[in-house]
């Protein structure tokens, strides 16, 4: 074993008496995502679908480590264009609908219950609460083949920025998502939660998907890499720069890994799926090879992109005036900071 995978194992071997005692963390569930049935037990250390993901090698990291474990051939997630997309998002598969599959059985409160985890407080999913949450994403690859995918294959298509906070969430699907090919497409399900309650983590679920009742065959541009380009209050940035933003597709933020991560933001300052990053609330409707009349490279004083007002659905809703936003009227600023927690819980 290369020593860096032996180091990390290491690290979430001497974390287990930690991990085992809580219910914490989340992720996305259902029959159609890698590594569905991965329990405490299926790795030398704890690998479920709930575990963060931190400093690990490209292979512990991506797909959570479970494309050894795929789902059935028929179970697929579908996700209806122009509508929304319905997940189930949890600490524990028993807290969901598909508990009969879970170790410690049905936990939920009720079947309708929308508690994320069950019994535990909002801590259990790295949140102080509602005001903290820093968004969840959808991204999706073009291809049915999980051996060959690469992480700059991934576009995000949908933002709910009030993820994770509901077992039910919502992510709505781009009107003009074309089909997929034979066989479908591979999506992720990613989170990156906010630096007050736990540590520098990462949450990544791989699950097999198709869209539904595509009405667009435009494929998708290729992704680019997001910039930090919102108002930032935490970090004293009072002003947005929206040229600085990267419009259009843009890839899933991959952070602090021990490898192949696109984004290099320190412990304390990490990236969101928020409009810090040009991911406004919803569904992505600029991502399409024909979104932009002009889309200049991103730049602190550079012109901002014009768009196809033909072929985007929604285009106010795009290039919304990131200066009026700012990330204060979603979170206190206060001191906060000075009392930052690195203990992942």
């Amino acid at each position: 074993m290369p020593f860096s995978r032996l180091f990390t194992t290491l690290i979430a071997l001497a974390g287990a008496d930690l991990i085992q005692s809580v219910s914490g963390h989340a992720s996305l569930w259902h029959p159609s995502m890698y590594g569905f049935n991965v329990t405490q037990q299926t790795f030398p250390y704890d690998n479920r679908p709930v575990s963060p993901l931190t400093n690990f090698t490209f292979d512990q990291w991506w797909f959570h480590g479970h494309l050894a474990f795929p789902p059935h051939p028929t179970d697929i997630f579908e996700l209806p264009a122009g509508q929304a997309a319905t997940t189930e998002i949890a600490c524990n598969k028993g807290a969901t609908t598909f508990f009969a599959s879970s170790e410690g059985g049905d936990i939920r409160p009720t079947p309708d219950s929308n508690d994320v985890c069950p019994g535990s407080g909002t801590d259990e999913f790295h949140t102080k609460g509602f005001d903290d949450l820093t968004g969840c994403a959808l991204a999706i690859a073009y291809t049915a083949d999980d051996k060959t995918v690469a992480p700059e294959d991934f576009t995000v298509f949908s933002v709910n920025q009030t993820c994770v906070w509901t077992r039910f969430t919502d992510f709505q699907v781009p009107a003009r998502m074309p089909p997929c090919p034979p066989g479908g497409c591979l999506c992720a399900w990613l989170w990156i939660h906010s630096p007050d309650s736990g540590g520098e983590q990462n949450y990544m679920t791989g699950f097999k998907c198709n869209v539904t009742g595509s009405t667009s065959e435009v494929p998708l541009a290729k992704p680019q890499v997001a910039r930090r380009c919102g108002a930032d209050s935490m970090n004293g940035k009072w002003h947005a720069s929206p040229s600085n933003c990267t419009y259009g597709a843009k890839q899933p933020l991959y952070w602090f890994q021990a490898e192949r991560n696109n984004m290099f933001e320190g412990t304390y300052a990490p990236p969101f799926y928020t409009d810090l990053y040009g991911f406004r609330d919803g569904q992505q409707d600029d991502i399409f090879q024909d979104s932009y009349a002009f889309l200049p490279t991103p730049a602190p004083s550079g012109p901002l992109p014009i768009l196809n007002m033909s072929a985007v659905a929604q285009p106010e809703l795009v290039l919304q005036p990131l200066w009026k936003k700012n990330l204060q009227a979603r979170r206190s600023h206060s001191m906060r900071r000075q009392w930052m927690s690195r203990v992942s819980f």
